[in-house]
């Protein structure tokens, strides 16, 4: 593919400007999602509660996805992708300021709803910007333009620890600080978007895509998409686990603190995460999506195995290459499962965020797991996921057919 392809049809129109718009959003999502690690923590610590119970953070936040996923494919259908960005934008700069009376009233269940108002908000956002991202461009580029906008998400989860662990393990435990600044940050990129006017690229099917009937039925009849809705369910559940309890892992197996743990996770685990999706979108114009999914879902099964039978310096260092293995999975699988869904991109759509319900139920239990036996027992959880999507990607081929 030539270079200038990326972000430009055949026909020569070019999607740069929205595309560099729509991506900045991808860093905003990424921070809110990498600082619920560090809260994770915190909140066992400040307020005495179980792992078990402080997964509920996690679960509030992908609850809503489940929830808010469907009216946000609504929205956009209806209104269009940039209505979709604005929906998200509001809804999660108003959960992150709710922190501000949350702090003063120290509920953690007052402290769950802002969090679930964010993760409407969240939904909003990715429901729009990741298949938009798809059509900005000639769509055998797809799979490397969204994840070079993904990379741009790994800064997000870069920052997100690094700014958490200052403020909640050594700036004295102000949970108010961080959301209130970001919050701020989300609505005056509201007033920007209130303000531009984004393109509205029809659903067309790609010349490689397969005809397809009108009704929803045909989109339930493509394996890619079916079998990429349960890999992409399992990968966010895998996920969202490791990045739960990478500080309670890093503290109970490595002799880490929970300080240096933080850091740890932004610059280590997030910094290996945003080189393996920038070096990923490199190397898919050579090398097929499947092909290089099919390699690091093998390369996170040994990481995972390392984590459980290795602890210790051996198992940290493991935790550590699995941030590289997993970088291209959520938008290689994204894109993989909207391959041939033609027309139904808008809906399929809704169904692959819907997926991201899995960070809800794997912190639960790797925290069910970590309390009755070990934390590196809990880890088996992404282990049996990272299986599941490596017989996805290995198996694309044959069920695209």
């Amino acid at each position: 593919m030539e270079r200038n392809g990326l972000v430009r049809t055949k026909e020569g129109r070019s999607f740069l400007l929205p595309f560099i718009l729509i991506t900045s959003l991808f860093f905003l999502w990424g921070f809110a999602h990498s600082i619920l690690d560090v809260l994770n923590k915190h909140f066992q610590d400040t307020m005495e509660i179980t792992r078990t119970r402080s997964a509920l953070i996690q679960a509030v936040v992908y609850g809503g996805y489940f929830i808010m996923a469907l009216p946000a494919g609504n929205i956009i259908r209806r209104f269009g992708y940039r209505a979709g960005v604005l929906t998200g934008l509001v809804l999660y700069g108003v959960g992150a300021l709710l922190f501000i009376p949350g702090g003063r009233i120290g509920s953690f269940e007052f402290f769950l709803f802002s969090l679930f108002v964010i993760g409407c908000g969240l939904t909003c956002l990715e429901t729009a910007a990741n298949p938009y991202v798809t059509v900005l461009g000639d769509p055998e580029g797809s799979e490397r333009r969204l994840n070079l906008a993904q990379s741009f998400n790994g800064l997000g989860w870069i920052c997100g620890p690094l700014v958490g662990g200052f403020f909640l393990f050594a700036g004295g435990g102000d949970v108010s600080t961080p959301y209130a600044i970001i919050g701020c940050i989300v609505l005056a990129v509201a007033l920007v978007f209130a303000r531009v006017k984004l393109p509205e690229i029809g659903d067309t099917p790609a010349p490689r895509m397969k005809e397809e009937s009108t009704d929803s039925r045909g989109l339930w009849k493509e394996g890619t998409f079916t079998f990429g809705l349960v890999a992409l369910f399992l990968y966010v559940a895998a996920q969202t686990g490791i990045n739960s309890f990478f500080i309670n892992y890093a503290t109970e197996t490595a002799g880490i603190s929970a300080h240096e743990a933080s850091v740890w996770l932004s610059f280590g685990g997030m910094g290996l995460f945003m080189a393996g999706r920038m070096g990923g979108s490199w190397l898919m114009r050579s090398v097929r999506a499947e092909k290089v999914l099919t390699a690091c879902a093998i390369g996170a099964v040994a990481s995972m195995a390392a984590v459980i039978l290795l602890p210790g310096k051996a198992g940290w260092y493991g935790l550590l290459c699995c941030f590289l293995c997993e970088s291209i999975m959520f938008p290689t699988i994204f894109a993989l499962a909207l391959r041939k869904t033609g027309s139904h991109t808008k809906r399929a759509s809704s169904f692959l965020i819907m997926s991201i319900v899995g960070g809800a139920i794997a912190p639960i239990l790797m925290g069910i797991i970590a309390d009755t036996s070990s934390m590196a027992m809990g880890f088996s959880v992404p282990l049996v996921c990272f299986v599941v999507i490596a017989m996805y990607a290995y198996r694309y081929k044959a069920i695209s057919l």
